[in-house]
């Protein structure tokens, strides 16, 4: 059965710089600035590879905004909103993973923090989701983290809860808490960006890419920016 029958929602978490500090830890190496617009485009690249999964039928993208008070901002506006509610990382991501399988078969949640990915990466997820047995989806970070999680299955808020966020081991503690609920599917391991070290990375993960989208191809530009003033104040 295809995903275009059984709908997957992809939900991208977000912050709005103007109201909650983003990526804080690129503020010492390119000022916060810098990082605050990085962090934009970066998000705007991972909802221009989820709109361009969307086009093919099945997937719907939707912003899931930190602050209730910027759900109207401009820079959300391109696609629907949730509030992503109170609490810890893991209390949110449950609130919403619950709230967007009340309308759809399924739901992948992804940060802002890979705008490598693709949409090919995204309809393989919503694909393996669309059967209808539990089945669960991964896409781990470098770091330890992961990029991506999906389900086609209720799960217990308390499992949200027990993983320790941004920790070496907080996929493999993830996966190890959610056992038991659905047969697993790993897609490839991605660089996250959260420090200086890691654009190098992202960046070449970008030009690696096929057939980047405009807004890939911005982020890009906004790299190259950086690296032609970092090298004139060498």
């Amino acid at each position: 059965m295809s995903c275009a029958v059984m709908s997957c929602g992809v939900i991208i978490f977000v912050k709005t710089p103007s109201l909650s500090p983003v990526k804080t830890r690129l503020w010492p190496g390119i000022g916060r600035r810098n990082a605050e617009a990085l962090y934009l485009s970066s998000a705007q690249a991972v909802a221009s590879v989820a709109m361009q999964a969307r086009d093919h039928g099945g997937i719907e993208p939707y912003w899931a905004v930190a602050e209730d008070v910027a759900l109207p901002a401009d820079a959300w506006i391109d696609l629907p909103q949730l509030p992503q509610g109170d609490g810890s990382l893991g209390e949110r991501m449950a609130q919403v993973y619950r709230q967007v399988r009340r309308q759809h078969h399924a739901a992948i949640l992804i940060g802002a923090d890979a705008p490598q990915l693709t949409a090919q990466a995204l309809q393989r997820a919503a694909d393996w989701l669309s059967g209808s047995e539990s089945r669960m989806v991964i896409g781990r970070a470098e770091d330890g983290g992961f990029w991506l999680f999906g389900g086609n299955a209720s799960l217990e808020d308390a499992a949200w809860t027990r993983v320790r966020y941004s920790a070496p081991d907080t996929a493999a503690q993830f996966m190890h808490v959610m056992h038991g609920s659905g047969a697993w599917l790993e897609l490839e391991t991605l660089r996250d960006l959260d420090t200086a070290d890691d654009i190098p990375h992202v960046r070449a993960g970008l030009a690696a890419l096929a057939a980047p989208t405009q807004a890939q191809l911005r982020l890009m530009g906004q790299f190259e920016a950086l690296a032609d003033i970092a090298e004139a104040g060498a």
